[in-house]
């Protein structure tokens, strides 16, 4: 069987290795329109801020040590021009000599990947406009960065490669802001109110994020002087286009592969609506796994499940893939990780479920080891099921086993109830006693059950605790000009404090505020909110 690979990245490349390591009488050929092959794309960032420090340490496999290790053929500098179906050949152009040439196929998987957008404004061809999307672009910039030149940057794009470039400007001592179309950072990946979260972080870390703005052009005689956004203009020594991605898929027109706004639609056996042609990577479709619906997922991680899938199938095996739930972990300006899977509050509302959500703050590791931190953790559910539906945290420890713990229960159909009781690892150095987890599911339980009756950090504000009383229930005094409530003198009627008072519990995280709760119900306090994750999450307005 002659296969044909289109691009020679993360997709490409796993379709080729893992089809020969299955079936090695097959004929496989990799055409790619760069010089590099398997490339280290999510690592970009990092070698801007040296904190990988050479080039090569992103290239995962050159082509020649990835055709003697794998047995395929790879063909770099060669751009796929047009496809023909009805012929099974692909033509292609050698971007060294010009010569065009077909290339015959039984199978043919594209793979040929996305290129950073680049918005229709004055001022782009200005020197110290960058993109990030191949080892070469970080280069360029970190060159640049060493060379003395560069002292302000900002950033167009508040997604994951825009906020990780920006925190290796910052750490390199470049004065950075991050600039964003959006009404917050990492739109669509979070709820609002942690995004908000987010962005105050970034701020006390001196990295100033600017959301609402849309970019309008670049200003300067030879090299980038000023940003012009839609609503002031930013001194400038550079400029990083992080705004997103477009599928490499134009030369694909008039073969009758279906897309949607430029990504191939494929099926759960990476199959597309013609025959013997496959698709995988940032160029595809695939499907949300909770939604079943179409989801374009331009991560290295579904580009590489994806291709082994494909070449699975290829081999005979015939396995699907059931698809992403939106899964992501990356780490943030001013020391924040974050890390997500699922359906968040607003996309679960979306599609029809009747969504009950709990935001908490618990400790990571035990309290008293070093090193110990805080997860403050989101965690929706359908309330009808008490299946889990989606997991967001924050932190400055190991949010990605939240995550995962996360992507392991959704995949399984877990409910709430199931996970507050799982034998999670526990270690001082690694968690705690009841894990972080269990804690926050435990948290959303008491809600589910009617045990804590609260308020969230959005519903607050958006004006629910209107009317209610702030009470600090601290473990000591800390919200000024606020009544001071200590759980541990509560043993009967609070003097001042009518029964029937509208009353908001605030403490730190949440936790004391819950506890106060559960007392003051006990002596017949019947109007209690709980403001969950406390004045951790939540500014308390002064009025």
């Amino acid at each position: 069987m002659k296969v044909l690979v289109l691009g020679g990245v993360a997709a490409g490349t796993k379709v080729a290795a893992k089809l020969l390591r299955e079936d090695r009488s097959c004929e496989v050929t990799i055409l790619t329109k760069g010089a590099d092959i398997s490339y280290a794309g999510c690592g970009l960032p990092y070698y801007v801020g040296d904190v990988i420090h050479e080039r090569g340490e992103l290239i995962v496999n050159t082509p020649e040590k990835f055709a003697r290790l794998t047995g395929a053929a790879v063909l770099t500098r060669t751009e796929a021009i047009a496809v023909r179906p009805g012929e099974h050949k692909v033509e292609a152009k050698n971007l060294q000599t010009g010569e065009v040439q077909d290339y015959a196929y039984d199978k043919l998987v594209i793979a040929t990947g996305a290129s950073p957008f680049v918005p229709p404004v004055q001022g782009l061809d200005l020197k110290n406009v960058f993109v990030m999307r191949t080892p070469d672009d970080a280069i360029a910039l970190r060159e640049a960065v060493e060379a003395g030149g560069i002292k302000r940057a900002v950033v167009a794009g508040g997604g994951f490669i825009g906020l990780e470039v920006a925190e290796n400007l910052a750490a390199q001592g470049v004065r950075t802001t991050v600039i964003d179309f959006a009404p917050h950072v990492l739109p669509n990946f979070l709820d609002p109110e942690l995004c908000e979260y987010v962005e105050n972080k970034m701020a006390d870390a001196g990295i100033m994020p600017i959301t609402g703005v849309a970019l309008e052009g670049v200003e300067g005689t030879e090299k980038v002087e000023k940003v012009l956004t839609s609503k002031r203009g930013l001194k400038a020594d550079a400029l990083v286009l992080a705004i997103g991605i477009r599928p490499n898929t134009a030369f694909l027109e008039g073969s009758g592969i279906e897309m949607v706004k430029g990504a191939i639609l494929t099926d759960e056996f990476m199959r597309t609506n013609v025959e013997d042609v496959y698709a995988a990577g940032d160029c595809a479709m695939v499907r949300n796994r909770q939604t079943g619906k179409p989801a374009w997922s331009p991560m290295g991680s579904t580009a590489n499940i994806a291709g082994r899938a494909l070449a699975q199938g290829l081999a005979g095996h015939g396995t699907a893939y059931p698809g992403v739930l939106g899964t992501g972990v990356a780490k943030l300006p001013g020391g924040l990780n974050v890390g997500r899977t699922g359906l968040t509050e607003t996309a679960a509302k979306a599609e029809g479920y009747d969504v009950i959500a709990a935001v908490c703050v618990v400790d990571d590791k035990a309290h008293y080891y070093p090193g110990s931190g805080s997860f403050i953790v989101k965690l929706t559910a359908d309330r009808a099921t008490r299946k889990l539906l989606g997991v967001q945290t924050l932190g400055t420890g190991a949010v990605d086993k939240m995550a995962d713990i996360g992507v392991a229960a959704i995949s399984m159909g877990a409910t709430v109830d199931q996970l507050s009781m799982m034998d999670f690892a526990y270690a001082p150095p690694f968690s705690t006693a009841i894990h972080p987890f269990a804690h926050a599911a435990n948290i959303l339980l008491n809600k589910l059950d009617g045990n804590m009756d609260s308020i969230t950090p959005a519903e607050y504000a958006a004006g629910a605790a209107e009317g209610y009383e702030v009470i600090d229930c601290a473990l000591a005094p800390s919200l000024e000009g606020k009544r001071y409530l200590d759980l541990t003198a509560i043993d009967g009627e609070v003097s001042g404090l009518g029964k029937g008072d509208k009353l908001l519990l605030v403490c730190t995280k949440g936790k004391r505020g819950y506890l106060t709760q559960n007392r003051l119900k006990y002596y017949g306090y019947t109007n209690t909110k709980v403001l969950e994750g406390g004045a951790t999450v939540t500014e308390i307005s002064d009025g």
